[in-house]
């Protein structure tokens, strides 16, 4: 029987990171700062602010300094001691005190065949995953707000947030039936990435999936989908035509760290918030601003004919 409370989260951390090239040759996409915090760090801390109690890193080739970023560095340590830097020795310990598992998958099959590198880790239970593109800010931690969803339901709950119409094409997307309470659907069926006038609606899959163990099964068994990989989304829509699964409408703030734009435009919302460099930001934002605005094209006076 599975267990009623969601412990474990998986988080897939094998992607070659492409986008981020000639970055990530060497390094791994996650570990890019925003500001001064790698992006799988913020994962991690949501899933820690959310009551999960183990977590399971999914890494591949040059991943090793995920693992290393989450180990302790001694020498550093003591030297931050010995130099009285207890705020930044502080920043330090906290990226240490997490119940952290690792396993790597050899091939880039897709994210299904990822999170099916966890099912020994998952055994009989409900678990969430969570990708390391979507940042996520909320009151409740998006994460929570799953697992407050499953202590009703007892189901699969898939995260999913309104997007433009004509960016369905960019994302997985439900086919909502009855809203059986605010904010909450049942899924009739979910398409991976549609063209707009094919999307059944324009609530698209965020990066966040609360699932049951049974969804192992089906991604064993899971044909190649769109890229020729192993499409996670269309193993939740096979595990939809046995058991119930429900989509949990989020409204919070959701950063994209997926691409170059959205990260450098949520490295500068980060940055306007961190307390050592708002100030100087900001002011560098106006300022810059005023040049930009001065050289347009129509702010310069034309001349008579």
């Amino acid at each position: 029987m599975c267990c009623e409370k969601v412990r474990k989260a998986v988080i897939p951390a094998a992607g070659l990171g492409t986008r981020f090239l000639p970055a990530t040759k060497a390094m791994a996409k996650e570990m890019l700062p925003i500001v001064d915090k790698p992006t799988i760090q913020f994962i991690v801390e949501e899933a820690l602010k959310s009551g999960i109690e183990d977590i399971l890193i999914v890494t591949g080739k040059a991943k090793r300094p995920i693992e290393d970023h989450f180990d302790a560095n001694i020498e550093l340590e003591m030297n931050l001691k010995e130099k009285g830097k207890t705020d930044l020795l502080k920043l330090v310990e906290e990226t240490t005190d997490v119940n952290l598992h690792f396993i790597r998958q050899s091939h880039p099959r897709g994210l299904g065949d990822a999170v099916l590198q966890a099912r020994a880790f998952v055994g009989n239970e409900p678990f969430v995953v969570m990708l390391g593109d979507d940042l996520m800010e909320d009151n409740v931690p998006l994460t929570k707000q799953l697992m407050n969803d499953y202590d009703k339901t007892h189901a699969a709950t898939i995260a999913v947030m309104r997007v433009p119409h004509e960016e369905t094409s960019k994302y997985g997307i439900i086919n909502p039936g009855e809203e059986v309470e605010k904010g909450v659907f049942n899924v009739k069926n979910f398409v991976e990435k549609p063209a707009p006038e094919k999307a059944p609606s324009n609530l698209a899959i965020i990066g966040r999936y609360l699932l049951t163990p049974e969804i192992f099964e089906i991604l064993a068994t899971q044909q190649p989908g769109a890229g020729n990989e192993i499409q996670l989304t269309d193993a939740i829509d096979r595990l939809n035509k046995t058991q119930r699964v429900f989509a949990h409408e989020f409204t919070g703030k959701r950063f994209d760290v997926g691409d170059k734009f959205g990260f450098m435009t949520t490295s500068i919302e980060y940055g306007l918030h961190h307390p050592e460099i708002k100030d100087q930001l900001r002011n560098y934002i106006i300022e810059t601003g005023k040049k930009l605005a001065a050289e347009a094209p129509e702010a310069k006076p034309k001349k008579n004919k």
